[in-house]
């Protein structure tokens, strides 16, 4: 039986110990980029393969970040893993990923599923349907890094990351009313979720501010889909006065809207305007382009990572805070809402 190579004979064949060779091969920052490379190039040459589980119990970490989503479909938050994995692979961390399905049960059985395979820390966003927080006070129980991302609540009291929900909507209505629209309807979210309700706030704090009034017959609670978003629209385009232009909580909410739009015959933007929120894939290809309002998605990831990194830190040396990060959101204007020159 042929024996498998240690890092013992790594570091005979470079003429270093057991203990760099050790570091280098886990990324360990006292260790030359020069160094990990070199014994690298050794290990893949000798044929050494590492054993992570050994390695995990002897230093009590991983190396595993555990990221909880509440959808795979949506690829707001895929482009967001794309940020955290970009950080921790850097970092010498792995990702592994659960999917809540906007389930509250499902996304607690993700918790417990991740503290089983001992991750050293989470990284999440809260499903919509979730308005119990036990699972996510377990993990803080636990003494684990959690970490938070565009859906967050502040009672968890833990650093997150989020965009200017408010400053976003109210960005995307004034826009809006800028290109002549005066009678603009909201289709909203779930209010439990922090970021709707600050999506509500902003929409209705652009109309007072242009002297338009915050009308609750222009104001649709979806429930964050696409066909919500049909639902509402078909209702709010039914009632005595219609709107002239719609701010949706989310793109699929927006292509709901749209899809009602187009079946009962009104032209857009000319008749009437839409957008969005989050700039999902779909939303630069369909016709009318969709205008929306970009969450800089990879940078939210980026940020999250490297919020778990520091928090990581400060736990070993006996600190904690809730740093809150909050990015500007960027506004998008296509086919969609441009009535001007139409």
């Amino acid at each position: 039986m042929e024996r498998k190579t240690t890092i013992h004979d790594i570091a005979r064949e470079l003429n270093t110990t057991a203990a760099t060779v050790s570091r280098a091969l886990n990324n360990h920052p006292s260790i030359s980029a020069a160094t990990k490379e070199m014994v690298r190039e050794t290990a893949a040459r000798l044929n050494y393969r590492q054993n992570k589980l050994a390695s995990s119990l002897r230093s009590g970490r991983t190396h595993t970040i555990g990221v909880i989503i509440p959808s795979a479909e949506i690829s707001f938050f895929g482009s967001v893993v794309h940020g955290i994995e970009r950080v921790a692979r850097s970092k010498g961390y792995r990702v592994l990923l659960f999917q809540s399905n906007e389930d509250p049960s499902c996304e607690a059985e993700g918790i417990e599923a991740l503290l089983q395979s001992k991750v050293d820390g989470i990284i999440a966003s809260v499903a919509k349907e979730t308005t119990r927080y036990q699972h996510y006070l377990e993990v803080k129980e636990r003494n684990i890094p959690l970490v938070l991302f565009d859906r967050v609540d502040d009672s968890l009291q833990v650093p997150s990351v989020v965009i200017d929900d408010y400053k976003g909507a109210y960005m995307a209505t004034m826009h809006l009313i800028e290109q002549g629209y005066t009678r603009i309807a909201h289709i909203s979210g779930q209010q439990h979720i922090k970021i709707f309700n600050d999506r509500l706030r902003g929409y209705a704090d652009a109309l007072r501010v242009r002297g338009l009034p915050v009308e609750d017959d222009l104001i649709a609670y979806g429930k964050v889909s696409v066909d919500s978003g049909r639902d509402c629209t078909d209702k709010l385009l039914s009632s005595a006065v219609p709107p002239d232009a719609i701010v949706a909580v989310e793109d699929f909410t927006a292509l709901g809207a749209m899809q009602s739009i187009k079946r009962i015959g009104l032209h857009i933007p000319r008749e009437i305007g839409l957008i969005g929120f989050a700039n999902e894939a779909f939303s630069s290809y369909i016709t009318p382009s969709l205008s929306t309002i970009d969450q800089q998605t990879i940078k939210m990831g980026e940020e999250a990572a490297l919020l778990f990194l520091d928090l990581r830190k400060k736990k070993e040396n006996g600190q904690t805070n809730a740093e809150k990060i909050v990015l500007d959101p960027v506004l998008l204007i296509r086919e969609s809402s441009q009535r001007i020159n139409v």
